[in-house]
């Protein structure tokens, strides 16, 4: 029993390093056996957050636990659209869905929880504008507002229009504008044309 106890003490050590949060792979690699996980997640001493991810109960509550799963469980993919909105404080929507996008060519990601909802982008509409923040026990990579603004224009008809004019809005408020990084990223998602004119009016 106390061979037992030392064991897990030693696993949430650990799972603390890491932040709080581990991956089944991170785990075996630093030593903690399948079976240590499997007890500590039936005692409550662990939560599971998504297949193979895995967080300490008593850890400090996190701040965006969705955005968190997602960083941890598909690290290739950027948070954009509503949920980039979200993340930058320009909308007033809470996405039921974190808007990932991934790389064309790549693998459809597959995730239990939380759902998501996946956009395939290409070349510097994929690769730029891209901002990573690490937070807690993860880094998130998401979109900037510039770039995001520029997205929601392109899908405008999937996300709404309201939501693309309420966002805009929301960066007219801010004290920093970035009009060049606006227009540069419009022009790669070949938007610049639709959004001139609703910049001109509002900003």
């Amino acid at each position: 029993m106390q061979e037992e106890q030392n064991t897990e003490n030693k696993a949430k050590a650990i799972i603390r390093k890491h932040g709080g949060m581990i991956r089944t792979r991170d785990a075996l690699r630093a030593g903690i056996h399948q079976r240590t996980l499997y007890a500590m997640r039936d005692r409550g001493e662990l939560e599971r957050l998504a297949r193979g991810l895995y967080r300490l109960t008593d850890a400090e509550p996190l701040g965006n636990p969705d955005l968190m799963t997602v960083a941890h469980k598909l690290p290739d993919a950027v948070i954009c659209l509503v949920s980039a909105l979200s993340f930058h404080d320009l909308t007033t929507q809470i996405p039921r869905e974190v808007h990932l996008a991934v790389a064309r060519q790549s693998r459809p990601p597959r995730l239990d929880y939380p759902p998501i909802k996946v956009y395939r982008f290409s070349g510097e509409a994929f690769s730029e504008g891209i901002e990573t923040h690490d937070q807690e026990s993860a880094t998130i990579k998401v979109y900037g507002p510039e770039k995001t603004l520029a997205d929601c224009f392109k899908y405008r008809n999937r996300i709404g229009k309201d939501i693309v004019l309420e966002a805009v809005r929301f960066y007219r408020d801010r004290k920093k504008h970035n009009m060049d990084a606006i227009f540069r990223f419009a022009r790669i998602c070949r938007v610049e044309n639709v959004m001139r004119p609703y910049l001109e009016a509002i900003l």
